[in-house]
């Protein structure tokens, strides 16, 4: 690639981002030369008046300056921004011109990476050249303000939610002190998710809490909680590295944070499951920083509602890692991976991800009948500026058509971003050090019986090149347990198991398929495994009570239920299961407690409703059951067994024409439905006696 100037020893970055040129023209650890700037450095001595009187036709700052840096440059450039000045006030932007023009007309700044031509991508950072040569005259003129009634509006206040007020907030547990240092700080936040409902969330907007020193941030889920682990481990808040443990991008979603990146206001008719006790992972990349600082980030989340949720979605990871062993000095060292697609997709979004020693990266598309076409090319790769790439409009492909990427890395001493003095043999890792050669893809499927069948054939894909790996295995068991492929499911689970036995989650999501074949024994094996592995696996107890109360051991359920809510004290479920056990047992004071707080966390649950008031009839508290089989009854008008409880309790009450109608409600819904059947004679033969039909 042809060599681009450097820039000016005294450029425009903040020192703590250690932004290099695209070029040296010195050897590594030599410094950077500094470049002349010919007419720009000494036009400072303009009295930055308004000089745009009759006859003159320049660029002034108010008119032609402001509203290419408003719209191009104060997503960072503001007061409370990552970046070392505001673009805001005319001051700061007359103070830093030249090099405001040298940053444009080296194409540095803004900051983005893809190739025109290579993907139609939406918030494109590109600064056209007639915009370039508009900052260029208005400091080779001497920088004039011009009339402030020319001045645009400024941009929304970048401290505010941009997105709007969000539905939830959630912050880090405490803030975080970064200590002061030469190297880059990778830290893991585990951050409990709040509330006991399933809900849909449309989009996110991150805010790092301190832009100025956090570089990227990235957001994962984790259901069975294992990052908990780590972070207990770690002495320090959070836990390190590159790696997340346990958390994943939720539903087919790329959830982050970059500078100047704007938050994404969500596609019609997409959402992801935030569930109820479940983790969220919080990424953040720190910046090295010269003395302590303060970093407490926080993500709003903007639902949608569940009738609005109905695309598929899935991420595929192209990945070539297994073949990253890049000798020193190596200046063209490529790696590639490719993946036939087993059905119809929509490419949303591309997210390419590499180290320091990335320098080139293209992706493509190579349909059916062998056309290619290009999704995204980097020609000069450059970690400090990574981002999320989402297209205007979706790329469809179909099945059939193969995606692709090649990775370019360059462990050269002429490389401007290597980090070794002199070069090292550079394999694949979590580490900034280490290198890594993945291109994403978020994709929308017809449907989520597609989901699942393309989730299997990437996993396979993957293992395929990593076959001894548990966690791919298991996430191969769950793609093809939602397939219904339950034999096949069982399959993987073991054989994530015989790599790694502690496998917590694979005990459970084996035990849970095992059960649907029928093969209750081993199921409750698995099940007491994961319990023996982690006492608080509140889901591996709670499906133990599960297992054993439908074998009639209600004391061991009860005690395993209890297990559960001890880990999670706002288990709905595991209140609600444990409620019904207590009242089959007699148990009826705590067990109408139990259903009691399963009803707080759940208080839309027509099922909890319904135990809730059958419990409060067994105790005699007639008229308060019969209110809960009426909410029970509005929630969910379809169910045989609430229809037999309201017919029961108008029985009781002497409304014998009333309870009648429930019952043959109830068997026009479930024919079959015996206490329905039994009730009905019984109130038939009262009706009768009393002369009433």
């Amino acid at each position: 690639m042809p060599a681009r100037r450097a820039l000016p020893a005294s450029r425009l970055y903040p020192a703590a981002r250690r932004i290099v040129p695209s070029s040296r023209t010195t050897r590594p650890g030599s410094g950077i030369a500094a470049v002349a700037v010919a007419g720009l450095l000494g036009c400072g001595a303009s009295s930055g008046t308004d000089d745009s009187g009759p006859g003159r036709s320049g660029p002034t700052y108010t008119r032609d300056v402001a509203p290419i840096l408003f719209e191009h440059c104060a997503g960072c450039h503001h007061p409370h921004g990552s970046a070392p000045f505001s673009v805001l006030e005319y001051a700061s932007v007359r103070a830093q011109g030249a090099r405001i023009v040298e940053a444009t007309s080296l194409r540095v700044m803004p900051p983005w990476l893809p190739k025109p031509g290579h993907g139609d991508f939406a918030g494109t950072r590109v600064l056209p050249e007639e915009r370039i040569d508009t900052l260029r005259r208005w400091v080779a003129d001497g920088m004039p303000e011009g009339d402030p009634a020319h001045l645009p509006p400024r941009p929304p206040a970048a401290e505010g939610w941009q997105l709007g007020e969000p539905d939830l907030v959630v912050r880090m547990p405490q803030p975080y002190t970064l200590p002061p240092g030469d190297n880059d700080v990778f830290r893991n936040f585990v951050i409990p998710v709040p509330g006991s409902e399933t809900r849909y969330v449309r989009t996110i907007e991150l805010r790092p809490g301190s832009p100025r020193f956090v570089h990227h941030a990235l957001l994962g889920v984790d259901e069975m909680r294992s990052s908990r682990r780590l972070d207990a481990d770690d002495p320090g808040l959070g836990f390190g590295g590159m790696g997340m443990g346990g958390a994943h991008m939720p539903d087919g979603s790329l959830l982050g944070w970059t500078p100047g990146m704007l938050p994404f206001p969500g596609i019609d008719g997409m959402a992801w499951r935030l569930q109820p006790r479940t983790d969220l992972v919080l990424q953040l990349h720190l910046l090295p920083a010269g003395e302590p600082q303060t970093v407490q980030a926080e993500i709003g989340f903007h639902f949608a509602a569940p009738d609005e949720v109905g695309d598929a979605a899935y991420v595929i990871i192209l990945d070539a890692d297994e073949q990253l062993d890049i000798p020193p000095g190596e200046a063209a060292f490529e790696v590639t991976d490719t993946m036939e697609l087993p059905v119809d997709v929509e490419v949303l979004v591309v997210y390419p991800h590499a180290h320091y020693l990335g320098r080139q990266l293209e992706g493509w598309a190579t349909h059916p009948d062998g056309t290619t076409r290009s999704l995204i090319r980097i020609d000069d790769w450059d970690f400090n500026w990574q981002d999320v790439y989402r297209y205007r409009e979706p790329v469809r492909l179909p099945r059939g058509t193969t995606v692709g990427m090649r990775w370019t890395f360059d462990n050269s001493a002429d490389n401007p971003r290597q980090r070794n003095d002199p070069p090292r043999r550079v394999t694949a890792g979590n580490r900034s050090s280490d290198e890594m050669a993945h291109l994403q893809l978020q994709v929308r499927l017809r449907n989520h019986q597609d989901r699942a069948v393309l989730q299997a054939a990437h996993y396979e894909h993957l293992l395929a090149k990593n076959p001894r790996s548990a966690q791919l295995l298991y996430g191969l068991g769950g793609a093809l347990r939602d397939q219904r492929r339950l034999a096949d499911a069982a399959r993987a689970y073991r054989q994530a198991l015989a790599l790694e036995p502690d496998y917590v989650a694979a005990h459970i999501n084996l035990a849970t398929v095992l059960l649907t074949l029928g093969e209750t024994g081993a199921g409750l094996q698995h099940l007491r495994a994961a319990v023996r592995l982690d006492a608080d696996a509140a889901g591996a107890h709670y499906n133990l009570g599960l297992v054993l109360a439908s074998h009639g051991r209600l004391e061991e359920a009860a005690r395993h239920y209890r297990e559960a809510l001890r880990s999670v004290p706002d288990y709905a479920e595991a209140h609600a299961n444990l409620g019904q056990v207590l009242a089959v047992r007699g148990e009826l004071d705590d067990a109408v407690r139990s259903l009691r707080e399963a009803l707080r966390l759940l208080p839309a649950s027509a099922d909890v409703h319904n135990n809730l008031g059958r419990t409060l009839g067994a105790q005699g508290a007639l008229d308060e059951a019969m209110r809960h089989f009426e909410i029970a009854d509005r929630l969910d008008p379809d169910s045989a067994e609430i229809q037999t409880n309201l017919g029961t309790g108008l029985l009781m009450q002497g409304r014998v024409t009333e309870a009648i109608g429930r019952f043959r409600r109830a068997l026009q819904l479930d024919p079959g439905h015996p206490r329905a059947r039994e009730s009905l004679a019984a109130a038939l033969a009262q009706a009768n006696e009393s002369g009433l039909r």
